[in-house]
């Protein structure tokens, strides 16, 4: 199946790390998914496919919730939320990106990715 609804960009201020700066000043976290689901025969019917509108609160309220210590974790969280809620997605790739990672060498984003299947 090859049929994909993306979000990219899901932007919001959490506090997740290992430092404890970073626990208690927060930073912005940029959230991307693709759902791989069935788009053929929807007849125009919301009920036959994902709203989008809730995955991403789904993924706001990830970013903006309990802290983790890793990004590894809050993008496994976030798939595997996605898996349990939707039942007609069968696959959803994460993507975590962390742009103001605290690293002493000039970068331009941190990404973890992480893929879970049904």
């Amino acid at each position: 199946m090859s049929d994909k609804i993306i979000i990219c960009g899901v932007s919001a201020k959490g506090f997740h790390g290992v430092l404890g700066r970073e626990q208690r000043k927060g930073q912005k976290f940029i959230v991307d998914v693709e759902l791989t689901l069935n788009l053929k025969k929807l007849n125009d019917d919301l009920n036959k496919t994902v709203n989008y509108a809730d995955v991403v609160e789904l993924i706001n309220n990830h970013i903006t919730g309990k802290p983790v210590l890793l990004i590894e974790t809050l993008a496994e969280n976030i798939g595997k939320d996605i898996l349990r809620k939707y039942k007609k997605t069968s696959n959803v790739l994460v993507r975590v990106h962390k742009p103001k990672a605290p690293i002493a060498f000039r970068f331009k984003d941190i990404v973890v990715q992480i893929e879970i299947k049904k």
